[in-house]
């Protein structure tokens, strides 16, 4: 094998963590991955990994020349690009994830304008609202809401999303409209997600605070979050594209307007490793173009 196998091999191994998953990843035995890393380590005269039963990690050494090999990688798929760029229209696959709610109301009337556009490329959209594993479950890229957590992961925005406090108009009057944010102590919450304690943030004399809040309803749903409120299980905090037809026919009414709600960003979110892919660069910048033609305000 070339020398440019055994750094994308050692890349692998060091992005995906394993010797077995980086072997599933590239179609080869563990047996042969981790051999090839191995002969590299022997041919350069350096540990280029800490080996445990539970995870590998780069020894110092090993961490400089993975960026360096990075890089390199990273020039030479640009350079393929190049020639297959200039000598036929984009081709190839690309597996999207994104969030249930986001993918129906923005990727579903986006993506076929996407494939009608570049007529040799396809896509897999998976709609799911949990936070999936880009490298161990195989996607070429995510779109994420929120804060991101910390990660290798490199994140390009794709638009601002507007949040709104809502409630029904029967909850509010059955339990009171909450005049400051440190009054949702007193109220049921609708809660998005599984972490076990929820904080909802406002901007609270001219800073960001966090409150906590509670309720016996959650779900990792935007949509059904929407749906318990309007049903008055009680008081939802949810992106503004969810909620907006909610709140135009007086299902949900906005509360706490006044302190200054945060925003939420959609996010494009790719491994390292695709930073130089082709195909993902289209995909992102079409979508900032169409969210930016919708109207919406791409950051």
């Amino acid at each position: 094998m070339s020398q440019l196998e055994d750094m994308q091999m050692f890349a692998c191994v060091m992005e995906m963590g394993s010797f077995t998953a980086a072997a599933d990843s590239l179609g080869l035995s563990k047996q042969l991955v981790s051999r090839r890393v191995a002969a590299l380590e022997e041919r350069l005269g350096v540990r280029l990994l800490n080996r445990s039963t539970r995870r590998l990690s780069a020894t110092a050494l090993g961490q400089a020349y993975l960026e360096r090999v990075q890089r390199i990688l990273q020039e030479v798929a640009e350079a393929e690009q190049l020639i297959v760029t200039q000598r036929s229209s984009p081709r190839g696959a690309l597996r999207l994830s994104a969030p249930v709610s986001f993918g129906i109301q923005h990727l579903s009337p986006l993506l076929p304008g996407f494939l009608l556009r570049y007529p040799e490329v396809s896509v897999e959209l998976d709609l799911s609202d949990r936070t999936i594993d880009l490298l161990a479950e195989g996607f070429d890229m995510a779109v994420r809401i929120g804060a991101l957590a910390d990660s290798s992961l490199i994140a390009s925005p794709l638009m601002p999303l507007g949040m709104v406090t809502c409630a029904s108009p029967a909850y509010l009057a059955a339990r009171g409209v909450p005049q400051t944010p440190a009054e949702l102590a007193g109220h049921e919450c609708v809660l998005y997600g599984h972490s076990a304690a929820v904080e909802w943030p406002f901007r609270l004399a001219g800073r960001l605070q966090q409150v906590a809040v509670k309720g016996r309803y959650r779900v990792n749903n935007g949509e059904l979050v929407r749906d318990a409120a309007i049903a008055g299980l009680g008081i939802a905090r949810l992106p503004t594209f969810i909620v907006e037809d909610a709140l135009a026919s007086g299902k949900l009414v906005a509360v706490l307007d006044a302190f200054q709600l945060p925003g939420n960003t959609a996010w494009a979110v790719y491994p390292q490793h695709r930073q130089a892919s082709l195909l993902v660069r289209l995909l992102i910048d079409y979508l900032r173009e169409a969210l930016s033609a919708e109207g919406a305000s791409v950051v």
